[in-house]
């Protein structure tokens, strides 16, 4: 049974539809974890600290996708419901591009600033190189992160959270099969799981 955001919701029925966006979430954050698991197992303790230690700035930079699309949605969802639906396509494709533009400059000042921004936070040594590297690689696949965020989004406001749950789930899998395949099977170190975070 398909639930329209025109409906009367109950407490089952917003559940029913805000579940698919919870899982969502939960993989989404599932990417540090998993690698995390095999840089641990298969690299290093510091290469692990590494990962735990850039990670938020990562997920900061990346959020903002979060936020052009929590944002982006209620207004294309509030320009729908007035019935112009095409100055809701406008809108919606106006955020697809500044998103994509702001996340290819986010991707650029972040490899560029991910070393002071590493040391900053109290990274040295052999572990300030593991987060730059691992930064470095994740950094380059910020605009398309920043646009799976959105994305999440927008498919709600489509009223079809399932397919954006779907692509997050494909997009989880593909990082542990990677991590996997890099990490456990190529033994490519933190560029394979940075790798795989980043292509998945």
């Amino acid at each position: 049974m398909k639930i329209q955001l025109s409906d009367h919701f109950t407490y089952g029925r917003l559940l029913r539809f805000t579940l698919p966006s919870i899982v969502m979430m939960i993989f989404t954050s599932i990417y540090g974890v998993v690698d995390g698991f095999f840089i641990s197992n298969y690299v290093g303790k510091t290469p692990f600290a590494a990962v735990n230690f850039i990670m938020p700035f990562l997920m900061i930079l990346g959020a903002l996708g979060f936020m052009f699309g929590t944002g982006g949605s209620a207004l294309v969802a509030m320009t729908v419901g007035e019935g112009d639906r095409e100055r809701a396509n406008r809108i919606f494709s106006l955020l697809i591009y500044v998103s994509l533009v702001c996340g290819v400059c986010i991707a650029i000042l972040g490899v560029l600033f991910v070393r002071p921004v590493a040391a900053l936070l109290g990274a040295e040594g052999m572990l300030l190189e593991n987060c730059v590297l691992y930064g470095r690689i994740i950094l380059a696949a910020i605009p398309a992160f920043m646009l799976q965020m959105e994305f999440q989004s927008f498919f709600v406001a489509a009223e079809k959270p399932q397919l954006g749950l779907m692509v997050t789930v494909a997009s989880g899998v593909a990082n542990m099969v990677l991590d996997a395949l890099f990490v456990a099977g190529f033994r490519w170190g933190i560029p394979g799981a940075a790798a795989a975070t980043a292509v998945s």
